[in-house]
């Protein structure tokens, strides 16, 4: 199976001032566009050539084979859960972080506490445990939380450099409180179902 760049569901001018068009088009077109090139050469006769990036990641003990699949995703993850045309979530989703962070003002500052506190290059994600029940946790480097199949994500904010150093620098605090402004809440409903 090829890997291809997924096209976004929005253009990439339409996430500014939040995210510009400039970081959108190395981030996409150039960072992910290169784990894709990577790792289409690399599964190349190889017994992972025809399987989901879901498989690949799940089987994979190869290390650039791992986090090439896993950047895919995760990406991937990250750029379909992104809108210009935010609005504000469902009470479905907002029950369930509710029951855990009380308000959704909370829950925004607990998550970008916990982004803030990935002292690696990484991934925040909202997740829900077998339970059901929701949780914030870190991923460094390509590491996704469908590699144990015990928890569902809902939700990633890429914590890489790369995600945000071209429209704040150093300031991630800056970049985690405009993320909030294009999460397509739609999309996190969808997925916990």
């Amino acid at each position: 199976m090829k890997f291809e760049l997924m096209e976004l569901p929005y253009e990439i001018s339409e996430l500014s001032p939040s995210l510009s068009q400039e970081t959108m088009q190395y981030h996409h077109w150039k960072h992910l566009a290169t784990y894709i090139d990577n790792l289409n050469k690399l599964i190349i006769n190889t017994e992972f050539e025809n399987l989901s990036l879901e498989e690949i990641i799940k089987k994979s003990l190869n290390w650039p084979i791992f986090n090439n699949s896993a950047q895919i995703w995760n990406h991937n993850f990250y750029f379909e859960a992104l809108t210009s045309n935010w609005i504000n979530p469902d009470w479905k989703i907002l029950y369930l972080i509710n029951e855990i962070w009380w308000d959704l003002e909370i829950f925004k500052m607990e998550f970008n506490k916990m982004a803030l506190s990935n002292f690696w290059s990484g991934w925040t994600w909202l997740v829900k445990d077998e339970s059901g029940l929701l949780e914030i946790i870190n991923t460094s480097n390509a590491w996704t939380p469908i590699s144990e199949n015990k928890k569902t994500p809902l939700l990633t904010c890429d914590v890489w450099e790369h995600a945000y150093y071209i429209d704040y620098r150093n300031r991630r605090a800056e970049y985690l409180e405009n993320f909030w402004k294009i999460i397509d809440w739609k999309k996190i409903e969808e997925r916990n179902y």
